[in-house]
Formats: C-alpha cells, structure tokens, sequence
C-alpha cells in the first residue's frame, strides 16, 4: 500500500497514461483473527488494483480502508462507516474525477459486506463498474480449493 504514498503530479505516470477510467480500491479495517493485519481487505483490494493497473492505462487512486463492517462491531479493532457515507465518498470522488476529465470509475472491492457499492455502481448510468462481483469470488474460492462461504472443508477418509 505504499506505493499510494508516493507524491505524484499532474504531469507524472498517470497524466502519462492518458487515463479515461481510474480504479478506486474499497477495503475495510475489521478482524480477520490474531493472524492477519487489521487492513487485510484492504491490501486485497489494493493488490488487484494495481495488477490491473499494470496492464490497462489506468489511474490508479489511493484506498477507501474504512467501510461496512458492522458485522464485525464485536471484535476489536474494526472500525467502521455507515452504507450512506460509502455511497457518499464515492459518488464524490466519481464527481471529482468527472470534473477532471475521467468519467468511468471502477470500484475494486476487498470486503464482502459492502453491499452499497453494487446500488452505486447501478445508479451510476454506466460510468461506474464494480470488480471483483460474486461470481468471481465464487471462481476464486472454488480455484482456491475454498468452497462456500462459511463452509468448512472436510478431508475424505
């Protein structure tokens, strides 16, 4: 996630690019036990965006970290925004970027409980995508020997 750190001007890589559409990589900041950091979600969503990034002239934003975990209230260290204020943030930054010449947006998403981002993504008319979607994490989890969510693996005997 540092990369996104990096100080970047009107005329550097991204003005380079020429960029129609910009990726905005959607996380979370919640539990994922005592073994993986706080920003799992996060760096998922960040490692996609920037493979796709590698090989589409894109103009790659910084992450959204705080989103839609209430599910996640009972464990420490979640921290949490409400659906209305996702929809907000990123309409707005859709607007921003419209007024600076990128009209599509592609939301990049990490956590399975920002549900919102699908209602943005429909009442945007087509300016805005939302990647991975479920059938994708469905290939995923099913690529990865995962299953269902929620389900446990049983090794046959």
């Amino acid at each position: 996630m540092t990369a996104y750190l990096l100080p970047l001007t009107t005329t550097d890589d991204e003005q380079d690019r020429n960029a129609s559409v910009a990726l905005l990589p959607v996380g979370s900041f919640e539990q994922h036990g005592s073994f993986l950091p706080l920003a799992t979600d996060t760096v998922i969503a960040c490692t996609i965006a920037r493979e796709i990034a590698a090989v589409h002239p894109v103009m790659l934003l910084p992450p959204v970290t705080v989103s839609c975990s209430h599910e996640h209230a009972a464990w420490p260290g979640t921290v949490s925004i409400s659906a209305v204020t996702l929809y907000a943030v990123v309409r707005d930054i859709a607007e921003s970027l419209r007024r600076s010449g990128i009209a599509k947006l592609v939301l990049v998403n990490g956590h399975g409980g920002n549900y919102v981002l699908g209602n943005v993504v429909q009442e945007a008319g087509g300016d805005m995508a939302l990647f991975p979607t479920e059938p994708d994490w469905e290939a995923a989890r099913s690529g990865g020997g995962a299953g269902e969510p929620g389900r446990r693996r049983h090794a046959r005997r």
